[in-house]
């Protein structure tokens, strides 16, 4: 399975979005568990997200009018990521299976995937950053409470 599937990419997108001042580590848990879907899908599901977030933010409809470009843009800029990504895992499993393990093209492989994976957090890092230059401390404070109860932590972000 991609790890960066359209619908990862939407719920991660969107989950970067509502991490803003707390942290990316709810995001991480769909990453693993989300299947193909359209982009179609991904756009809805983003809008049915940010529609959810806007509620639990209190947030007016100048930031509404400021946030959902970022996040469009966002995806538009990773959903070639996406693409790559799904190539090198093809790629990957592809070398896994072959009669004889080339370690020098699975390291090549490896090396690549993490390219990208670097190029999507630094993108989605920038996502969160805009995001919450449009949010106050307040909001990002609701934020921060809703993610945690969402992903089973209590009030708070705790890790460790």
């Amino acid at each position: 399975m991609s790890i960066f599937n359209r619908h990862t990419i939407a719920a991660f997108l969107l989950g970067a979005t509502l991490a803003v001042g707390a942290g990316a580590y709810a995001v991480d848990r769909h990453l693993n568990s989300a299947g193909p879907h359209s982009a179609i899908d991904a756009t809805a599901h983003v809008d049915r997200m940010l529609k959810h977030m806007y509620v639990e933010i209190d947030a007016t409809e100048a930031q509404k009018t400021q946030i959902d470009p970022i996040v469009r843009q966002a995806m538009q800029d990773l959903q070639p990521m996406h693409e790559q990504m799904h190539k090198a895992h093809e790629n990957a499993l592809q070398l896994l299976t072959a009669p004889t393990l080339d370690r020098a093209a699975l390291e090549a492989a490896r090396a690549q995937h993490m390219q990208l994976a670097d190029q999507a957090s630094k993108r989605l890092v920038q996502l969160i950053a805009d995001v919450g230059d449009q949010l106050t401390p307040v909001q990002r404070q609701k934020l921060a409470d809703h993610l945690a109860r969402m992903h089973g932590h209590g009030h708070g972000m705790h890790h460790g």
